[in-house]
């Protein structure tokens, strides 16, 4: 979502780095650049212009101007700056006390429905019994879509039964107290726009559940209306934190960079994928850090634990240190590297990765893994265990069997073989404390 504004920022930053010493014409310069930038990126015009002002003023400071290097301050101030827009420091849910209640309110078609299964598995994993509560009647689909989401989740939905929304919901934070669920997370009704039916039946459910949290779900890409509708729905209601969905997709991301300083209220969570799994906790630095095209290895880090357990981390280690890594071995890190998330987003969190594109393409195909996953299901054990007997006639078989050719089979057996050497080289290493020779990465193209 943010790629256009990084590359923008990246340059006029990159034009401070690389002087000696700057003067406040200078700093006026890049001020100007760092706000039409913003107002390209769609961010609320009244929230560039306190930005702006804040980075220049710190930015023509005397512990700056006299400073070596004057040029990395302000990539500091604009970094800090950021952090502070986005609201500080991480926020998150509050599922405390006894049976707690979190309404999800928002417009139709923000994904409201959705980010309540994908809250539910959050919670849910983390060891919490969530149940989910459907009152969004007006809406026929709404009510099937939460029971079928929730299925795909394994959280139990309370069951919809007469035309009354509150009762409902009092109905199902009374049987989540006698059956020790928690936290009730109800999936409230929406409408295409703001109007005070919504917010007058929004306001009463609040005021009857006295819930813990009143998330409001955005649509990062609708830009200004988003932050509109935010504004509107605190006025009305009271909320207490934002999820934002769709960071994933190439709107300009105003959204994200407006809403915490008009509505004062925390952005908690970010939907970052259409999987139920693709929801993160917003942490405003790490969200800096990825606009400013510095990566975020935290993030990248905490997905890698959850796809990956530590003892088959700890086996495939040990196979790579005996030299017994083999297709089989590569088949499974493939696959696991699917349910980490799109493969551009997982890029993008590598430090540097924005800066490397801007010296040329990086070719980035999701259909590349779909067909090397593909090409390996279609061998047999034994020639995933031992890819040296794939012949030429084996190599056909494999082809067609995977809707490939035989070139592709032959280009996945080279890499694997790289990898394999790589791999070997990195583990020759570390036994003699020197580094390999002849050491480089294997080309991939994905």
């Amino acid at each position: 979502m943010f790629d256009v504004l990084t590359e923008k920022l990246q340059s006029i930053l990159r034009g401070l780095r690389g002087r000696g010493k700057l003067s406040g014409q200078d700093v006026a310069a890049a001020c100007r650049e760092i706000r039409l930038a913003l107002l390209e990126a769609d961010v609320n015009f009244r929230v560039v212009k306190d930005l702006v002002e804040h980075i220049r003023a710190k930015a023509v400071g005397h512990e700056v101007m006299e400073s070596l290097s004057p040029g990395q301050q302000v990539v500091k101030i604009v970094s800090d700056e950021l952090i502070a827009l986005l609201g500080g420091a991480a926020s998150e849910v509050d599922v405390g006390g006894e049976t707690p209640v979190v309404m999800m309110v928002g417009l139709q078609g923000g994904g409201k429905t959705t980010t309540s299964a994908k809250l539910a598995l959050r919670l849910k994993r983390s060891g919490r019994h969530p149940l989910l509560v459907p009152t969004d009647l007006r809406r026929a689909a709404a009510v099937e879509q939460l029971r079928v989401v929730g299925e795909q989740v394994g959280v139990p939905v309370f069951p919809a039964q007469g035309s009354d929304a509150l009762a409902i919901a009092r109905a199902a934070v009374e049987h989540a107290r006698r059956e020790r669920l928690s936290p009730v997370i109800v999936d409230t009704g929406g409408r295409t726009h703001v109007d005070r039916e919504l917010m007058a039946e929004v306001a009463e459910m609040k005021q009857a559940l006295a819930p813990r949290e009143v998330l409001l779900v955005l649509d990062a890409m609708t830009g200004q209306d988003a932050v509109n509708v935010a504004a509107e729905f605190d006025k009305a209601v009271g909320i207490t934190g934002v999820v934002l969905t769709k960071l994933d997709g190439d709107a300009r991301g105003g959204a994200a960079l407006s809403v915490r300083a008009v509505t004062g209220k925390p952005i908690k969570l970010a939907g970052v994928g259409e999987k139920l799994e693709a929801l993160e906790v917003f942490h405003p630095e790490r969200m800096a850090s990825r606009i400013l095209g510095m990566g975020d290895v935290l993030t990248l880090i905490e997905q890698a634990e959850a796809a990956i357990e530590e003892k088959e981390a700890l086996a495939l280690e040990k196979r790579i240190r005996e030299k017994q890594f083999n297709l089989d071995d590569f088949l499974r890190e493939m696959q696991r590297l699917t349910k980490m998330g799109p493969l551009e987003n997982l890029l993008g969190m590598i430090p540097g990765f924005q800066a490397l594109r801007q010296h040329g393409p990086v070719e980035v195909d999701p259909k590349r893994i779909r067909q090397m996953v593909a090409i390996m299901q279609s061998m047999t054990p034994g020639e995933r265990e031992q890819p040296e007997v794939i012949d030429g006639s084996r190599r056909r078989r494999i082809a067609r069997g995977s809707g490939t050719t035989p070139q592709d089979v032959n280009i996945l057996l080279k890499q694997f073989r790289q990898m394999r050497a790589m791999l070997t080289q990195v583990t020759e290493a570390e036994k003699t404390g020197r580094p390999p020779k002849g050491f480089g990465l294997p080309r991939f193209k994905l």
